[in-house]
């Protein structure tokens, strides 16, 4: 019965912050580090010795279509030997990410190749109006920006 499953995700992500549909696919080994706001969709497969951090978002990269597309792998697949690291997103169902990837980069669509790094290089801080607001030396706890 379909509904029980459902059941038991929601009460365990009301307590732990990590949501994980109870259709995804999930191998051996699996490691969440430190879980809140951990998604993973229904389609996922995560294969053996995988670790993920907080935040990681492995999701269908859009939702048109409704339930033309029950049934259709919309959710990435997560070889052996992966490590997602916090905040990144994973979309679609036809991304791979193979056997020993480290994922830094905070979304990702496309599949990556077996032992790849993938990371975001030199961020750097954008203001909306274009100009840097001065601010006190100390800011009183109930500061808002």
């Amino acid at each position: 019965m379909p509904l029980i499953p459902r059941i038991m995700s929601e009460y365990a992500h009301s307590r732990t912050g990590i949501d994980i549909h109870p259709g995804a696919t999930i191998g051996e080994y699996f490691f969440i580090d430190h879980g809140t706001g951990v998604v993973i969709g229904e389609t996922v497969i995560v294969g053996h010795h995988v670790k993920i951090y907080q935040g990681v978002t492995l999701g269908a990269t859009s939702t048109r279509g409704g339930q033309s597309l029950k049934g259709v792998k919309r959710h990435p697949t997560l070889r052996d030997y992966v490590t997602i690291y916090s905040g990144a997103s994973v979309l679609g169902g036809d991304t791979v990410i193979a056997r020993g990837h480290h994922q830094w980069q905070r979304l990702h669509h496309q599949s990556v190749p077996a032992h790849t790094r993938v990371s975001v290089k030199n961020p750097e801080l954008q203001y909306r109006n274009g100009k840097a607001q001065e601010f006190p030396q100390e800011v009183p706890w109930d500061y808002v920006i």
